[in-house]
C-alpha cells in the first residue's frame, strides 16, 4: 500500500453538465409513426394503441435530450400527449405521425392523422372530466411565445414553442 505525500491531492472524476452554447441547429428532431386500429365508437382505444402514445413520448424525450433541448421536454411531452390522444380518440385513422422540428428558433410539434376535421378548443365547466387538452396546449404555447393550430384540411394539428436562449429562464 502506497502512502501519499503530505499536501498531495487526489484527482476526482467530475461530471460536467452539457450546456448548449448556441441556438439549436434547424432541422428535424423526430418523425415517427404508429399504426392503430380504426375506432368506430365512443369507447376507449385499444390498450396497445394507447400504449403506443407513451412509446412516442419516450422517443421524443430521448431525441430532445440528444439535441440539447432538455428545457422543452416537459412541455413537449404534455403537448404531444394531448395531440396524439386527440388523433387517437377522434380521427378514426389507422396511422398517426409525430414530427418534431426546429426552425427559426422554434420547435414545431406536429401530429398528423391524415383525416379531415379541425381540432377546436372546447369550453368546459369545472365538473367536466375531459375537453381541457387543447386549452393546455394553447396556454403552454402562449407561455413560450409560440402558437398552435390545425392545417387547412384538418389532417394535422401543430404547436410551436420558442426554444429558450441559453441562460434564459422559461
Amino acid at each position: 500500500m502506497s502512502r501519499k505525500p503530505a499536501g498531495a491531492t487526489t484527482a476526482a472524476a467530475v461530471r460536467t453538465q452539457r450546456t448548449r452554447t448556441a441556438a439549436p441547429v434547424d432541422g428535424e428532431v423526430m418523425n415517427e409513426r404508429i399504426v392503430v386500429a380504426p375506432r368506430r365508437s365512443d369507447g376507449p382505444p385499444r390498450p396497445r394503441d394507447a400504449a403506443r402514445v407513451g412509446v412516442l413520448r419516450r422517443i421524443a424525450a430521448a431525441r430532445l435530450k440528444h439535441r440539447g433541448l432538455d428545457a422543452l421536454i416537459g412541455d413537449v411531452l404534455l403537448i404531444s400527449s394531448e395531440l396524439l390522444t386527440n388523433a387517437l380518440l377522434h380521427s378514426g385513422t389507422t396511422e398517426i405521425r409525430l414530427n418534431l422540428a426546429v426552425q427559426g428558433g422554434c420547435l414545431r410539434i406536429t401530429v398528423v392523422d391524415g383525416m379531415p376535421g379541425r381540432a377546436e378548443r372546447r369550453k368546459v365547466d369545472d365538473e367536466a372530466e375531459a375537453g381541457r387538452g387543447l386549452g393546455l396546449v394553447e396556454v403552454l404555447a402562449e407561455q413560450s411565445g409560440g402558437t398552435w393550430g390545425t392545417s387547412e384540411d384538418g389532417s394535422a394539428t401543430w404547436c410551436s414553442l420558442r426554444v429558450p436562449v441559453v441562460g434564459q429562464r422559461q
